[in-house]
């Protein structure tokens, strides 16, 4: 269980503990769902998405992982649901509704990725298939285990290891040409 929530019984006060876990995970949780969907708007209403189903679920919850884990696994289920519904589709509300914002906001890669500080390994990294993005976002960026991440993804530890070895050559490669092009 996680060390800042072990005090807390999930049967006696479960309002503090969602309250708690949206503290810890939440941006955390938003981050990884704009991996997959790409979209701030999106990105912000699977992670209510995320914690809606946290809290009708606690009472499942068995304690065989992490609160960490099991949130993330419910977010990147989500997202991948958001990534196949058309939800996705009405670009152009989005558009319109974001040229309203009066306000200045920087990039969405600069929020996701404030914490690694180059921008075209950024880049790099949101242009990989999800299937290579994800571990690589569960392992350097959320920093999970591998078997923290095989928890996650239902993934055979070979296969978590493959991807990632993987991801990071391409990652090298389209970080490489990147540099060259920009």
């Amino acid at each position: 269980m996680d060390k800042a929530l072990a005090g807390l019984d999930r049967n006696k006060d479960p309002e503090h503990l969602i309250e708690q876990l949206m503290d810890q995970y939440g941006e955390h949780v938003k981050k990884l769902a704009y991996t997959y969907v790409k979209d701030w708007a999106i990105a912000e209403d699977v992670t209510q998405e995320v914690f809606i189903s946290v809290y009708k679920n606690l009472h499942r919850f068995r304690g065989d992982a992490s609160y960490k884990t099991w949130i993330y696994k419910i977010a990147m289920n989500k997202s991948k649901d958001a990534i196949k519904s058309r939800f996705l589709r009405p670009k152009k509300l989005l558009t319109k509704l974001q040229n309203q914002k009066e306000v200045y906001e920087p990039s969405a890669e600069h929020h996701v990725f404030d914490n690694i500080g180059d921008i075209k390994l950024s880049e790099a990294v949101l242009m990989l298939p999800v299937k290579y993005r994800e571990v690589i976002m569960l392992f350097y960026y959320e920093g999970l285990k591998l078997e923290e991440i095989q928890a996650v993804t239902k993934l055979n530890l070979s296969t978590i290891k493959t991807r990632l070895r993987r991801a990071k050559s391409m990652l090298r490669d389209l970080y490489e040409e990147g540099v060259k092009h920009g």
